[in-house]
Order: C-alpha cells, then structure tokens, then sequence
C-alpha cells in the first residue's frame, strides 16, 4: 500500500479520528511518521489539557506499523509493551515525530537473522507547539521471522 493512501485511511480510523489524533505525514518508506492532536472540547480533560489516554494513543501503533511496512511480509511485528512519562500538560496541539534509521533496521534484522525473537526498545517525545516536551513514550516490539522463513534447525 501507498504511504498516502495508509495516512488516509489511518486518519479515518474510529480511534484516532474520534479522539483528534491525525497522521500528518508518511514517508513513502514508512521510516517517518508525523503525528498530530489536537485540543478540542471533545478530548480535553477536567483541567483543560489533553487527555493523557489520547496522548499515549497517538503513539501506540507507529513502530509496529512501520516495522511492518519496512519490514516486509517475512516478519512478525507485535507491540509488546509501552510505557509514557508526562511531562507537562498538553494545550494546543501536540505533535509526536517518529524515526527508523538505517541503523535500528539493519539491528532488527540482524538480532533476528537465526530466527530468535527480538524485542527493541523505541522512544518518541510528544511535544507541544512551542517545542517543549509534553511527555516522553518507551515502546517495546515484538520482533520475529515467521516459521517459513526461519533457517533450518541443526
């Protein structure tokens, strides 16, 4: 699939369209992503920031999608665990940017070459129009060729 047609649907997802959360950008690899909230009466909490669900919502499928993108077929990708640090309260809207570089790929798929699970940690920083940190996310994959493609054992 297209990254713009992925964006596009994903943007219609009930989760993310319902609570605000929008994808801004896809790279044609899916090595980036550019996510967006923004703050409506709808999603804000008692205090009037962001809803900390939300916050660790828009950050909840990146890496695995991704890796699922760049990946290809061969690999199973699970999110396995996830932890979000906040920071400060979210007003306006927050922005959440995520990264593969060729250095975290090539790792994936060495650490993954004999078949072994592999369970990467990723992080991503949610920030707020003015750049400060709104809160820090850890997610952790699942990462493994599927049996087909898992070499022979002996």
């Amino acid at each position: 699939m297209k990254a713009t047609t992925f964006r596009r649907l994903i943007n219609l997802w009930p989760p993310f369209f319902f609570a605000g959360i929008r994808a801004k950008r896809i790279s044609d690899d899916f090595r980036e992503a550019d996510v967006a909230l923004q703050l409506h009466w709808y999603n804000r909490n008692y205090v009037g920031s962001h809803f900390g669900g939300n916050l660790f919502s828009m950050t909840d499928p990146w890496f695995m999608l991704m890796l699922l993108q760049v990946l290809g077929p061969k690999y199973l990708v699970w999110d396995r665990a996830a932890t979000i640090e906040f920071v400060t309260p979210g007003r306006g809207t927050v922005t959440a940017r995520f990264r593969l570089d060729d250095a975290q790929i090539a790792d994936v798929i060495d650490k993954t070459a004999n078949g072994d699970k592999y369970l990467p940690t990723f992080h991503v920083d949610i920030l707020d129009a003015q750049g400060q940190l709104v809160a820090k996310v850890t997610k952790t994959v699942y990462i493994r060729l599927k049996s087909a493609h898992r070499p022979a054992a002996g």
